[in-house]
């Protein structure tokens, strides 16, 4: 793909050319059409409002997958949503205290996690940001960073050790 706003218009087109095929993954991954709605919604606005999108080499495939990232969190925000204000629609308008304590919890673990990432080298946390959260590939993190896969892959891995005492906090 070339410039910033030829790549803007070029997935903007491809968006409205798949919206439906779009619409019914986010509705397989939300089991509802009118959330996967909002959800490829979401998406066009992303792709518009958003810093355009670097290194696409696959337009259509970066549009589902965008799409379904996005259909994944919001099914993981409804749930959790769902968990922590279940008793409101019973009159009851208090937060139960295990769910108060799992939000304890669960912010315990993000302060030791935003902690782990912090003592991480810039370089490893990079790796794992654009691994884990951006969701490329470890030989595209590595032509990012300049370095081997094989060392994006011992990154990847350290990074995931120093997060491990985390997960104990995430994990029922």
């Amino acid at each position: 793909m070339s410039s910033p706003p030829a790549i803007r218009d070029e997935l903007a087109a491809l968006y409205l050319a798949h919206r439906r095929k779009l619409l019914h993954t986010a509705t397989r991954i939300l089991g509802c059409r009118d959330l996967a709605d909002d959800v490829v919604q979401d998406t066009y606005l992303k792709l518009l409002e958003g810093p355009p999108p670097r290194d696409v080499r696959e337009p259509v495939a970066y549009l589902f997958q965008t799409v379904r990232h996005l259909s994944i969190d919001y099914h993981r925000r409804r749930a959790l949503e769902s968990r922590l204000f279940a008793g409101q629609e019973d009159g009851q308008y208090a937060v139960s205290a295990s769910l108060a304590e799992d939000a304890a919890v669960s912010h315990q673990a993000l302060t030791l996690a935003a902690d782990a990432l912090q003592n991480m080298s810039a370089r490893t946390r990079r790796a794992f940001e654009l691994h884990r959260f951006e969701g490329c590939t470890q030989r595209d993190v590595a032509r990012e960073l300049g370095v081997s896969a094989t060392l994006v892959n011992f990154m990847i891995r350290d990074a995931d050790v120093a997060l491990s005492s985390c997960r104990e906090y995430l994990l029922p």
